[in-house]
């Protein structure tokens, strides 16, 4: 992707976070002589590896096949004490897929927080990791629902999912219903060594410096706290 592109992108998505209105910590508009100043206080966001976040899975199709998040709070993995959750706030498009896969450890809760709809497809995992053709049984704000193996749930504005561990889903908006704000509450999250795609993925898509960078990807401060 070029740069520039990013850069729009999170453009467009300070606009739909302000319509929606849902706020974000100052320093997520933070420039390079901002993040020099405050090298010594920012351990725990570099290190944790929060804020702005974008991939395309690999594929060089990100509005086909992509997300744009940013994590607004993490534990660091594998260290038992501090932080033991996470939160992320995600922009997802109409018929923009966020792939097969599941956790091995973490749990999560996915909420719609506001704009379309947000269409979820299920399914188990088998002894080997693959799509189970069994039913799959899930809680939607509390309450128990069943559905087929590869079914669809449709959260609205305001509901709510919660995926246990080894659970297979992918999701995307839904046509004609305009990009969704979508939420995520878990346990730390560990995009390393906790994430089972059911085909291979990139993480962080190839990038052309056609343009300086509006505001820092999560895994390219200007500063180490090593």
């Amino acid at each position: 992707m070029n740069r520039s592109e990013i850069n729009q992108l999170q453009r467009e998505a300070v606009e739909f976070f302000k319509q929606q209105k849902f706020y974000l910590p100052h320093w997520l508009y933070w420039q390079k002589h901002d993040w020099l100043k405050n090298k010594k206080n920012t351990t725990e966001i570099i290190e944790n590896k929060l804020g702005w976040d974008l991939t395309d899975f690999g594929s060089g199709y990100f509005y086909q096949q992509g997300l744009l998040l940013i994590t607004l709070r993490n534990g660091k993995p594998g260290v038992k004490s501090g932080k033991n959750y996470a939160e992320k706030i995600m922009i997802v498009r109409e018929n923009q897929v966020t792939p097969w896969h599941f956790h091995w450890s973490k749990m999560e809760d996915i909420i719609n927080r506001g704009g379309g709809n947000l269409v979820i497809e299920l399914c188990n995992s088998t002894a080997d990791e693959t799509l189970a053709d069994t039913q799959v049984s899930v809680q939607i704000d509390g309450i128990t629902h069943t559905v087929d193996a590869y079914g669809t749930i449709v959260l609205k504005p305001g509901e709510s999912i919660t995926f246990p561990s080894y659970l297979y889903h992918q999701f995307y908006g839904e046509t004609g219903k305009g990009q969704v704000l979508v939420g995520e509450v878990s346990q730390v999250n560990d995009d390393e060594r906790d994430n089972r795609f059911l085909n291979p993925v990139g993480r962080f898509p190839e990038i052309i410096e056609d343009e300086a960078p509006l505001y820092y990807l999560c895994n390219e401060y200007p500063v180490s706290t090593v």
